[in-house]
């Protein structure tokens, strides 16, 4: 019956009507599109959202390069006092040293 109705339309000159499949097909169609028209929205808005945070960072950018600052000299200072106490430590061992040394001669000779 539904090659007859399509027979039919073609045989008066008018536009045939649409199948089921291409009613199905544009139904779908269409809903792809609003789909799509809402994950553009929504990337959208993550964009302002990450542009919204990066303008956040950027204003503690300062704020980071003052504590980086803090971090490298208060680096740099204990650095230099453990280089200090371990020369310190290095000398009181060789005079340690010498000293247990002398000692030793000493018991040997008594």
């Amino acid at each position: 019956m539904a090659t007859a109705d399509h027979t039919k339309g073609a045989s008066t000159g008018a536009a045939p009507e649409p199948t089921e499949f291409e009613l199905r097909r544009g139904e779908l169609v269409a809903d792809i599109g609003d789909s799509l028209e809402t994950v553009l929205q929504q990337i959208n808005a993550l964009n302002r959202s990450l542009e919204g945070i990066i303008a956040i960072g950027n204003d503690f950018s300062s704020v980071e390069a003052l504590w980086s600052q803090f971090e490298t000299i208060m680096g740099r200072d204990n650095d230099d006092g453990t280089r200090e106490s371990g020369e310190a430590q290095d000398a009181d061992h060789s005079t340690a040293g010498q000293g247990n040394d002398t000692t030793v001669e000493e018991s040997h000779a008594s």
